[in-house]
């Protein structure tokens, strides 16, 4: 029985390789007596040859082995060092046993004698159905290759924000503090450049971990913060000749999410994007609430009966025709050279595990909009801040433990200046030591982070020395304490790193008034 699939083949387009007009006709008749849809250019010579290969783009190539002017060998030949993977079928009288040996061993996927044409399209069948699976390994080859790569940078990128942070932390703590002088105009003007760039270098080291780790929980996102960290990852990659445009309808809009995966999402179309406009052209990113009617969805899409986030990313580039749109989201379609072709199902799939769905509108000339639709079924409110005189401390006693000096200095700095008394230990051997000479503080804040006694040993150490009253853990977003391996504390407070001072001194107070009722010694 011809080994044919229960479905027929999309339409293929058949490369020949003949000088004999009846032999060419003969051939495709055994093709079109098997119910394959194809279209067929005929060569005989080298020159239109390699215009068909380039022009055409067929899905396999029929050669005959000898002509008066042209080779099947040449044809293979010059094949192969475009393309390990096309299909190319011999189609030949003359093709002995040794012949077809060599043949085969030189990258011909197939060979068929003219005098027994029988089982051509299950050859053809076959042929194509082996190369599109040979491309699918190579693929995933590259995609495991890919992952790979990320995952050494993920480490890398991990062992080099601890550092980085801890550089760029003071500059947080010391512009905030040098804000404080408004009767020095230049002294509070030099706080705010100095805290806006420590902020900066922070979120861009947050950006690229976070990227390259790939988080994958939920979270609650907020839209401001998406487009800004998108923007600082596109610094870099956006050509002087393309003009990019951020439009944020409401950056204070926070939703439920995955920041991580989103970001990817619109990294990913922006790079397509900028490369669709070799010439230059204009990148916009923009945002919109919306409502989208029953009709807008496909069957096999769900609609939620809430506001949508519209997320666009519209280029000026060369746009894509009908036939590319049809295949836009196929696993290994790609018109990139180097591409995977799987960016677009990526995104896809990103898109739809929010709950929402991608819609794209092109036409050749006229650009590219990508309209990514998540449901905003889970809003979260903003509250308002406290007045600063809420944050004022009593003179409460406040050991802070932190290895490093100069976080250590501006965190001592920065709460006697709110009102507290704070004492500085550079270990938790040190902080024991202020314990026994001083008694046991009010509340302790301590850097989970520390090397040589570490914050877990800390801990316990200083509940055998009778502590009962609140901690305040610091500790990276991107590296949380194991919880389980800390001794119980009634009032333990998880506050990110790196330190802004509103968000610590709020949780001071907190902490404070939490375990106010507590015995200050056991």
């Amino acid at each position: 029985m011809p080994d044919k699939p229960n479905q027929n083949l999309p339409k293929i387009r058949v490369l020949q390789i003949e000088d004999s007009l009846p032999d060419a006709e003969l051939v495709l008749s055994e093709l079109e007596a098997d119910a394959i849809d194809f279209e067929v250019r005929l060569v005989d010579d080298e020159v239109s040859y390699l215009q068909a290969l380039e022009q055409f783009r067929p899905h396999i190539v029929l050669s005959d082995l000898s002509m008066p002017v042209f080779s099947g060998e040449r044809a293979l030949e010059l094949l192969r060092d475009r393309d390990r993977d096309l299909p190319f079928i011999y189609v030949s009288a003359t093709l002995g046993e040794e012949a077809a040996i060599a043949a085969l061993r030189n990258g011909a996927t197939d060979y068929i004698l003219k005098q027994n044409p029988a089982r051509l399209a299950s050859a053809v069948r076959r042929a194509l159905r082996e190369a599109e699976a040979q491309r699918a390994q190579r693929h995933a080859e590259a995609e495991l290759v890919r992952a790979q790569r990320f995952e050494s940078l993920a480490m890398l990128a991990g062992g080099l924000s601890h550092d980085l942070r801890n550089l760029l932390q003071p500059l947080l703590l010391a512009g905030e503090s040098l804000q404080d002088y408004q009767d020095d105009p230049r002294l509070a003007r030099l706080g705010k450049l100095v805290r806006d760039c420590g902020k900066r270098g922070l979120d861009m080291v947050q950006s690229m971990l976070s990227f390259a780790r790939g988080a994958r929980r939920a979270e609650q996102v907020r839209l401001g913060g998406l487009l800004d960290a998108l923007k600082l990852l596109l610094q870099g990659s956006v050509p002087r000749t393309i003009s990019l445009d951020v439009v944020v309808d409401d950056p204070e809009l926070s939703f439920s999410g995955n920041h991580t995966e989103l970001q990817q999402c619109l990294l990913n179309l922006c790079l397509n994007a900028i490369q669709a406009m070799p010439g230059g052209g204009r990148l916009t990113v923009e945002s919109a609430q919306t409502s989208l009617p029953a009709e807008f969805f496909r069957d096999d899409e769900n609609r939620e009966e809430c506001p949508y986030l519209r997320l666009s990313v519209i280029d000026t580039g060369d746009g894509m025709d009908s036939e590319v749109l049809a295949r836009l989201y196929e696993p290994f379609f790609t018109t990139k050279e180097s591409g995977t072709g799987l960016g677009l199902v990526s995104c896809q799939r990103i898109i739809a595990s929010h709950g929402g769905v991608m819609r794209v509108e092109s036409s050749p000339g006229s650009g590219t909009s990508f309209h990514l639709y998540i449901p905003l079924t889970e809003l979260e409110e903003t509250t308002e801040q406290g007045d600063d005189s809420s944050l004022q401390g009593e003179a409460e006693r406040v050991l802070v433990v932190v290895e490093e000096a100069a976080q250590l200095s501006l965190l001592v700095d920065t709460l006697d200046a709110w009102g507290y008394q704070a004492h500085a230990s550079q270990s938790g051997t040190a902080a024991l030591q202020w314990i026994e000479a001083h008694g046991v503080p009010d509340l302790v804040v301590m850097d989970a982070d520390m090397n040589l006694f570490t914050g877990v040993r800390t801990l316990a150490a200083l509940i055998d020395h009778g502590y009962r009253r609140a901690v305040l853990l610091l500790a990276r977003p991107d590296a949380p304490p194991d919880l389980d391996e800390m001794p119980v504390v009634e009032h333990l407070y998880l506050v990110d790193k790196p330190v802004a001072t509103g968000r610590l001194l709020r949780v001071v107070r907190e902490a404070l008034e939490g375990s106010e009722g507590d015995s200050r010694i056991g």
